[in-house]
């Protein structure tokens, strides 16, 4: 199966800048179409961004759009999301999930997901 390991969380004052990491394993990177999630405490968990599997297409949440920027490289089996303008409200745990279903902004549909890395926004 797929495993994949988020990195680069961390604590920023908001306005600032961020860039999250995910490192897949397998050899079947492409294949997939990876997105990112967030859990903040005492929410659920919601849909952040997604790329297709060239990262040609990608979809936002309307609370992100305009701010972050998802990525991959599927020659080093990465993807990235690059949030500026950072608000206290994206204080949250964030998840790198992947599916081999199509694009999809439902979590349900994803079958990997990562451990999660936090990322504190303070005012």
């Amino acid at each position: 199966q797929v495993q994949l390991v988020e990195s680069g969380g961390g604590l920023v004052q908001a306005g600032g800048s961020l860039r999250l990491s995910c490192a897949a394993s397998g050899r079947t990177f492409s294949r997939y179409v990876m997105g990112w999630f967030r859990q903040a405490p005492g929410k659920e968990r919601e849909f952040v961004a997604v790329s297709s599997l060239s990262g040609v297409s990608t979809v936002y949440a309307d609370s992100v759009k305009g701010r972050f920027t998802i990525s991959r490289d599927n020659a080093k089996k990465m993807v990235y999301l690059q949030m500026n303008s950072l608000k206290p409200e994206d204080t949250a745990v964030y998840y790198c999930a992947a599916t081999a279903k199509v694009l999809t902004v439902k979590g349900p549909d994803y079958e990997y997901w990562g451990q999660g890395t936090q990322v504190t926004v303070s005012s």
